[in-house]
């Protein structure tokens, strides 16, 4: 199915727009991880719609936690959790399916036979990333158990508005801790207010703009992963693009190696305190499918919010008519700052997977 994923961590999202709401159950955790609910909380608030730069649609996004926790410690067996949806409106949609330019209307329509729920892109929504986003916490719960888990994000671009990669030196845990409190985390305040303003112009033009996020995980051991299909970048890779939006992902240097000679590419070994690592970071932290215990450095690029509050071209399904429609619903201006949450939470998914595939837990 293709709402579920993983081997050893099993996730299992589920949900529409406009339903009643949006959950994960989770199987595969270890039993005895304590719980941080205020730790998801702020996950959750991280990625919830609302402020001038996001969609006006007001949702708490508290999760339920329906089972698996007890005493503040997970019981080894299934976490279900659900979010209600306070704030919906499939009234804004209508029965009459309009086909809105990039979203997955027509698609959906073809591939579930007329039967999907439309209204606000039904479960083909961004709206059930905030089940990525518990399964992430969870996961980085039980990381942090194991090994000095962090990880920290900021805005690589919006619009035309671009920030420097992040440094090798710039990969430790203050960086990352100060980027999490960030409403718009840049390494330069000064491109963060940049990027604030591109936002908001495409806002009152009833545009939006994309951009990319670039993200860095460090804590962790070297040796996790496989070659070939179950590299750890293909782990990675396909739960980036499970993200509505996303549509390209890289690593480390990323593009720029295409114009880089061998010899400026290479990541030389060397030894320091008795810890093997490479002087720079050009294959982000990955190397034959496998962590090197070097920092994982990823970037994912998010195209622009499809649904406008312009009028725009479009065909009404029902009679294949052309007309010109201004779409009803709200919008994110930007959906980058938003899925940045998702893209780490991901990236907790994808490790503690690989994770247990090596360390194994007796819960099976």
């Amino acid at each position: 199915m293709s709402d579920q994923w993983g081997r050893q961590y099993r996730i299992h999202i589920f949900g529409e727009s406009h339903g009643p709401g949006v959950g994960v159950v989770i199987d595969g955790i270890e039993a005895g991880i304590p719980w941080d609910a205020e730790f998801l909380q702020t996950q959750l608030g991280r990625r919830r719609p609302g402020g001038a730069l996001a969609s006006a649609r007001n949702e708490e996004d508290v999760a339920q936690i329906l089972s698996g926790v007890y005493n503040g410690y997970t019981t080894g067996t299934s976490i279900a959790c659900f979010i209600p949806n306070q704030d919906a409106r499939r009234a804004d949609y209508g029965e009459d399916v309009k086909l809105r330019p990039s979203q997955a209307d027509y698609s959906g329509f073809v591939k579930y036979k007329g039967f999907a729920d439309p209204s606000g892109g039904g479960h083909f929504s961004g709206r059930l990333t905030a089940g990525l986003v518990i399964a992430g916490a969870v996961a980085e719960m039980a990381l942090r158990t194991h090994m000095p888990y962090q990880s920290g994000s900021h805005l690589l671009q919006i619009g035309s508005v671009k920030e420097e990669k992040i440094s090798l030196e710039q990969c430790g845990p203050e960086t990352l801790e100060t980027l999490k409190m960030q409403k718009l985390p840049t390494l330069d305040p000064e491109v963060g207010q940049r990027m604030q303003e591109a936002i908001e112009e495409a806002r009152t033009q009833g545009d939006s703009v994309g951009g990319r996020v670039e993200t860095v995980v460090t804590g962790l051991s070297a040796g996790l992963g496989d070659p070939f299909f179950d590299s750890l970048e293909s782990r990675l890779a396909q739960l980036m693009f499970s993200i509505p939006a996303v549509k390209s992902v890289s690593f480390g240097a990323g593009e720029a190696l295409a114009g880089m000679k061998g010899s400026e590419a290479a990541d030389i070994w060397y030894v320091t305190e008795d810890e093997i690592q490479t002087r720079e970071n050009h294959n982000g932290g990955i190397l034959g499918g496998i962590s090197t215990g070097m920092p994982l450095v990823m970037q994912v690029t998010f195209k622009p919010t499809p649904t406008l509050g312009q009028p725009m071209e479009t065909l009404r399904l029902k009679d294949l008519s052309e007309e010109t429609v201004s779409f009803g619903g709200r919008h994110d201006p930007c959906i980058v700052p938003r899925g940045l949450p998702v893209v780490e939470a991901c990236c907790a998914i994808a490790i503690y997977d690989a994770w247990l595939e090596v360390h194994g837990h007796g819960n099976h």
